[in-house]
């Protein structure tokens, strides 16, 4: 199978259904159908179909539009620099690129870049794309190094759906909030999912708390998808107004580690919700771990510690996907042990355009650290970058950051590790002070020192008003290394 045929079936089992709405714009499936046979007639020649701009029913045409070329599709993120959009497109050229208008503007003129436009009523009879054909490219986040090209094939994509639903099971009241940018994997794989169900995809341009609980009560949104930094945003407005979330029945939330205090007040505040984390990464066409509503409600409730525990987990891997976790000579771990992430499937690539990471046997190095526990729940302790090595000892900044946010008087907080003469790394802390809390750094070292070693309580704490993220929720943490780089 390849992605066309996923939007072939729903749109020839109900063409009149709605696939997209954006603002006042509606677009059915058969529509969106149209729209990617028009669009695939634009690309022509073309070997690559780029796409440059906000959320739109274009981009998800142009999706399936690339997959009836046989050409790969490329989401390009609009908020990097001029010189980064051309850097990008020159990798990936020759191509033709669809831009919204904001971003017509950025696309370089040269040879081997051409603007695309959809073509009324055309088609192609394009190379039918095989199992093995590039589906997707997509540049990977880039928090720790320079983006890389992620290749995702049909082969990849197409298992990850049929495993994650089933086809035309959303009934037509059924409705997803997408707030996540068209070059990122969450929105790749929410709208491949969302189309084989049936389910009509509500698009939100720019994340705004206000705005994101309006839409979802507006446009009777039963399902969405946030990042850690969203959500508790999104509890203050659901608290301050007492109006709730009637039809928001699935929350699902990733891309970043989730405060156990901010699941619970989320429980607390809408009870009859589900909530779901997903964890999965670009290389591995999204989602390769849940934490059910089921898993959620048992930990919640229990007296047990360790399944309490699970609340911070990123649950158990989907069926399909096998996970080990790794020490530094390369031997399988026992439970509890921290090390590096290891994940195989069919969904899982590992694929650049410049290299492939993932071992003959399949298995693929994610970067992530975190364990396993004894029934087989992952908990996640960072990127393999972020490990503190304090006088030969490595330390998890996610322990410490647990802690800190544990304080009545923080609301976010991040721990690196900073170069010193002495202990090679030691450890330093950024907190984002709680509405009416005021952290005193001395008192936040003794909190810390109260539950964990002494060699994990930072050497200095700095209060600030805000972390930085990128767009899609990830904490910057060589941001938080060059500030203090520029104050030494």
């Amino acid at each position: 199978m390849n992605l066309i045929m996923l939007l072939d079936m729903v749109a020839q089992a109900d063409p009149d259904r709605i696939a997209v709405t954006t603002g006042d714009r509606s677009v059915s499936y058969g529509e969106l159908l149209a729209m990617a046979h028009e669009l695939a007639a634009g690309i022509g020649s073309a070997p690559v179909a780029a796409y440059l701009g906000e959320n739109s029913p274009e981009a998800v045409a142009l999706l399936f539009g690339a997959s009836v070329a046989g050409v790969p599709y490329a989401p390009i993120n609009y908020r990097w620099t001029d010189a980064q959009i051309a850097e990008a497109l020159d990798r990936i050229a020759p191509l033709a690129v669809l831009a919204d208008a904001g971003c017509a503007s950025r696309v370089p003129d040269n040879d081997a870049v051409r603007h695309l436009t959809q073509v009324p009523g055309g088609s192609v009879d394009g190379a039918v794309p095989d199992e093995e054909s590039p589906a997707v490219l997509l540049f990977t986040s880039g928090t720790t190094s320079a983006p890389k090209a992620a290749v995702l094939r049909n082969r990849h994509l197409v298992p990850y759906v049929l495993e994650t639903i089933d086809f035309l099971n959303a009934d037509p009241d059924e409705a997803i909030l997408v707030s996540v940018p068209p070059y990122h994997i969450a929105a790749v794989s929410s709208v491949l999912t969302s189309v084989y169900s049936g389910r009509r995809m509500v698009q939100l341009i720019t994340f705004d708390p206000d705005e994101w609980v309006r839409t979802v009560r507006s446009e009777r949104v039963t399902q969405a998808m946030v990042v850690p930094t969203m959500l508790n945003r999104i509890l203050d407005v659901v608290e301050a107004d007492g109006l709730g979330l009637p039809h928001l029945r699935h929350l699902s939330y990733g891309g970043g580690r989730m405060p156990a205090q901010v699941v619970e007040r989320a429980m607390a505040l809408l009870p009859d919700l589900n909530l779901v984390n997903a964890y999965g990464l670009t290389e591995t066409s999204s989602t390769i771990t849940l934490l059910s509503p089921d898993d959620h409600r048992t930990a919640a409730a229990s007296e047990d510690p360790a399944v309490r525990a699970r609340l911070g987990s990123v649950g158990k891997a989907l069926p399909s996907v096998e996970i080990e976790v790794r020490g530094p000579d390369g031997v399988v771990l026992p439970s509890g042990v921290a090390g590096e992430i290891f994940v195989r499937g069919d969904q899982v690539s590992g694929e650049y355009l410049s290299h492939t990471a993932t071992e003959e046997s399949g298995w693929y190095p994610t970067r992530d650290r975190g364990h396993l526990d004894a029934d087989g729940f992952l908990f996640l302790d960072g990127r393999a970058d972020d490990v503190i090595v304090r006088g030969g000892e490595n330390l998890s900044p996610a322990e410490i950051e647990d802690r800190l946010a544990a304080h009545a008087s923080v609301a976010e907080c991040a721990v690196i590790g900073v170069p010193d003469a002495e202990w090679g790394e030691r450890v330093e802390a950024f907190v984002v002070p709680a509405e009416g809390g005021a952290p005193d750094p001395e008192v936040l070292r003794g909190w810390v020192r109260e539950a964990l070693r002494s060699t994990k309580v930072p050497a200095a704490i700095h209060v600030v008003d805000e972390l930085p993220y990128n767009e899609t929720g990830k904490l910057l943490r060589r941001e938080l290394r060059a500030r203090l780089a520029v104050t030494a």
